[in-house]
């Protein structure tokens, strides 16, 4: 995988960092889901915990749609500018929201403002991210985006263990004030550097205003396919921890551990799956996915105890691993002159996706009073027609081999 000559090793070394920064604050919300709903915390019920997350599907949304038109307007190095500037705002708020616990109403819409910067940073990062690693590597596109990805998915597996760690401390707070920094020193870096793209991928993308009714068809079996897989994905990255130690009388701490092992297999199976891409077709690969999806649901739905829980919990990572990515370097390499377009919009589809799983698993279980083990295998019936879209995808040789 050899880079472009646009491209310095600096800023290939922000973007694949800031993907790494970008999981670790995206998983630090649910991860820390225990100090949200536990009477010692801020004691928020199923409910209004995943009513928390409405504000970032709302933000990350409209950041992923109109990235594009803020690229076209300006370039793509302000979208990633916007992006880190919001995950600070959202780490600093979450951190300041301690000295709110004994204010669980303030502190809740402290905690929908920091979401909502979540949300922003993480539309305009993402699709900023994986743009700029598709122009940097145009010749293995589909590797390079499954690299960055798997960085994300490394993120997003640290932060349950990190938050368990800080929980164990006493000082849950110290994690989101150490991302902050973190992200405030990437951003200085990325003002440095020009972070260009070239002008037949991500700037050609968003050379003229979407026009939704001259979408390609085919757009939109991507745009259903990455939604149905936000639903799949949200369910376990956002549910997991609550539905172990709520009804399989798993510990706090055991629960994080199940969540991380879906984080870590995320990861893993990115680095694996752009191995085997080199022999199997990514095709394959892809319908293959959302088909052990339909199995693995219904093992979560039966995970008994801490063994169960992290077995059933790191299948499902292995089973969510790469179908985003390849959605959307497939989408690109598809329709490489839609490559900005067709990354911003999947990442809005994939929050919609997100956004239905978060905020609505509340009211199933608060309203409608549905057990979580319920829950988790009636996902099998998003992840069969996540299958059928998959295939339908397939059908032409959009994917073939990675290369």
């Amino acid at each position: 995988m050899s880079a472009s000559a646009l491209a310095s090793r600096t800023e290939i070394g922000i973007v694949y960092c800031a993907g790494v920064v970008q999981g670790l604050v995206l998983v630090t919300f649910p991860a820390a889901s225990a100090i949200f709903t536990s009477p010692d915390g801020f004691g928020f019920d199923s409910t209004r915990y995943g009513a928390l997350f409405v504000p970032q599907v709302v933000l990350a949304v409209l950041a992923s749609g109109f990235a594009a038109k803020l690229a076209r307007r300006f370039n793509l190095r302000a979208v990633l500018l916007v992006g880190f500037a919001g995950n600070v705002i959202a780490m600093a708020l979450l951190a300041s929201s301690r000295l709110l616990l004994g204010a669980p109403d303030l502190a809740f819409g402290v905690l929908l403002v920091a979401t909502g910067a979540l949300g922003l940073g993480f539309g305009a990062t993402v699709m900023a991210l994986n743009t700029y690693a598709e122009t940097f590597f145009p010749a293995s596109a589909d590797r390079a985006v499954l690299a960055l990805n798997a960085l994300l998915g490394l993120g997003t597996a640290l932060a349950p263990v990190l938050v368990a760690m800080v929980v164990a401390i006493g000082a849950w707070w110290l994690l989101p004030i150490a991302v902050a920094g973190i992200l405030a020193l990437i951003f200085g870096f990325a003002l440095t550097q020009p972070l260009r793209t070239s002008a037949g991928t991500a700037h050609s993308g968003a050379a003229a205003p979407i026009d939704w009714r001259n979408l390609p068809h085919r757009f939109w079996l991507y745009a259903a396919a990455v939604f149905l897989y936000g639903i799949v994905e949200t369910l376990n990255g956002n549910w997991a921890m609550l539905y172990l130690s709520s009804e399989r009388g798993v510990s706090a701490r055991a629960a994080s551990f199940a969540l991380t092992a879906f984080w870590v297999m995320v990861t893993v199976g990115r680095v694996l799956i752009a191995v085997i891409s080199w022999r199997v077709p990514a095709r394959w690969i892809y319908l293959a996915l959302p088909i052990l999806l339909v199995v693995v649901l219904q093992l979560a739905a039966r995970a008994q105890g801490e063994t169960g829980g992290i077995i059933a919990f790191g299948i499902a990572g292995l089973a969510c691993s790469a179908f985003l990515p390849l959605s959307i370097s497939s989408g690109g390499k598809e329709f490489p002159h839609l490559s900005a377009v067709m990354a911003g919009e999947l990442i809005a589809f994939y929050q919609l996706g997100y956004g239905v799983a978060a905020f609505g698993i509340g009211p199933l279980r608060d309203v409608i009073g549905l057990s979580f083990s319920t829950i988790f295998a009636a996902g099998s019936l998003v992840a069969a027609p996540l299958a059928v879209v998959a295939w339908l995808i397939i059908r032409p040789p959009a994917l073939g081999r990675v290369e």
